[in-house]
C-alpha cells in the first residue's frame, strides 16, 4: 500500500485541499401535497483531505452549471479552495473548463491580477475508473448512500432533503478521529472534524425518539426528524465496527513491465469478446511503485490502474 499524498499529511486550513463527488439520485418532490410529480436530485460530496471534514450539497442534476452552484455555495460557506480532486465525470470537466474560463475574463491589469491569479482553484483528475484512488470520498459518498436508501420510504420536498442534510453532515463531522488528549486519564473528549470547523463538535437541536411511532401518525417535520434518527443508528453501528479492522495491502505483487500484453477490466462487453492491451509506459508513484500504466488498445492509449489490469500469461518461446 502506498503512502498517503503530500495533502493528506499536510497541516492546512479546512477544504483547501478537498476531493469531490456525487451521490445518488434521490427522488425529491417538486412542491407538498397529493398528486405532485417528483424529480431526481444528487448529493455533491466535498471532503477536506487533511481534517476529513464533509460538506454536502443538494444539487438538481449533473450538469456542470448545477456543480458551478453546488461549488460557489461550498466556497462561500467553507472559504477558498486551492486545489479540488475528482473523478472524470463530463460534469467536472466542464466546470473545470467553464471556472478557468471565468478566471481568465476576471483578470485585470496591476496588483489586482496577480491576486486573483492565485485565487484560483486547480482541479486534479483521477485516472479514468479507478475509484480506488478517490477512497477518501467514495467512502464518504459510501456513507451517504448506502443508508440514505434504505431509511427513506417517502418522497421529500427539496427543502426537507435539504435539512437533512445538513443535519447529516453534523453527525458525519461529529465522528471521532482520535482523542485529544492522552495523558489526562480524566479527559475522554474525542477530536472530531467538527472542531477544525467550529472549534467542538457539531450538535444536532434534540428532538423526541419516534423510532416507535408509526409513519402514519406523524407529521412531514416529525418524519424527517425519524429520517435522522434512522440514519443516525445505521451510520454510527457501521462506522464503529469499522473501527475494529484496518484491512491494509499488505503483500508487493510484481510490476508490469513494458511490453506485457494485459486483459483490460472493460464493463458491458457483449459474450465472448476480450479487452486486450499492451504497456507502453509506466507511471510510478513518489515512493517508486508503479500503480498507473499507459495501455495502448487498438488504436487508442488509455490510462488505467493496476486494478483495471490482468496479467495474461504469454508464452515467451
Amino acid at each position: 500500500m502506498g503512502d498517503l499524498p503530500l495533502e493528506r499529511v499536510t497541516p492546512t486550513r479546512p477544504f483547501l485541499h478537498s476531493g469531490v463527488d456525487f451521490a445518488g439520485p434521490l427522488q425529491t418532490l417538486v412542491s407538498k401535497g397529493r398528486g405532485n410529480k417528483t424529480r431526481k436530485t444528487y448529493v455533491a460530496i466535498f471532503i477536506c483531505m487533511s481534517t476529513k471534514a464533509i460538506h454536502l450539497e443538494l444539487v438538481g442534476d449533473l450538469t456542470s452549471e448545477a456543480f458551478i452552484g453546488a461549488f460557489r455555495r461550498f466556497v462561500a460557506r467553507r472559504g477558498k479552495c486551492s486545489h479540488l480532486w475528482c473523478d472524470n465525470g463530463k460534469n467536472f470537466v466542464g466546470a473545470n473548463r467553464e471556472l478557468h474560463d471565468l478566471w481568465n475574463e476576471a483578470q485585470m491589469t496591476g496588483e489586482v491580477t496577480s491576486t486573483l491569479a492565485t485565487d484560483g482553484t486547480q482541479f486534479h483528475f483521477i485516472p479514468a475508473y479507478s475509484p480506488n484512488f478517490g477512497g477518501l470520498w467514495e467512502a464518504g459518498v459510501k456513507s451517504i448512500k448506502y443508508h440514505l436508501k434504505r431509511i427513506i420510504t417517502t418522497h421529500l420536498t427539496f427543502e426537507e432533503m435539504t435539512t437533512i442534510l445538513c443535519q447529516i453532515e453534523a453527525c458525519l463531522n461529529s465522528r471521532p478521529l482520535c482523542p485529544i488528549d492522552t495523558n489526562d486519564p480524566e479527559n475522554l473528549d474525542p477530536l472530531t472534524p467538527g472542531h477544525f470547523l467550529i472549534g467542538e463538535p457539531p450538535i444536532v437541536v434534540p428532538s423526541p425518539d419516534l423510532q416507535a411511532v408509526k409513519v402514519n401518525n406523524l407529521s412531514r417535520w416529525q418524519h424527517t426528524q425519524k429520517i435522522l434518527h434512522d440514519f443516525w443508528r445505521r451510520w454510527q453501528e457501521e462506522y464503529l465496527t469499522r473501527l475494529q479492522q484496518r484491512p491494509k495491502w499488505m503483500k508487493k505483487e510484481k510490476e508490469f513491465a513494458i511490453g506485457d500484453i494485459v486483459l483490460i477490466k472493460t464493463e458491458n462487453l457483449p459474450p465472448s469478446k476480450w479487452s486486450l492491451g499492451r504497456i507502453i509506459d509506466k507511471h510510478p508513484g513518489t515512493d517508486g511503485n508503479t500503480r498507473v500504466y499507459s495501455v495502448k488498445s487498438g488504436d487508442s492509449i488509455t490510462k488505467r490502474t493496476i486494478t483495471k489490469l490482468c496479467a495474461m500469461p504469454v508464452d515467451s518461446t
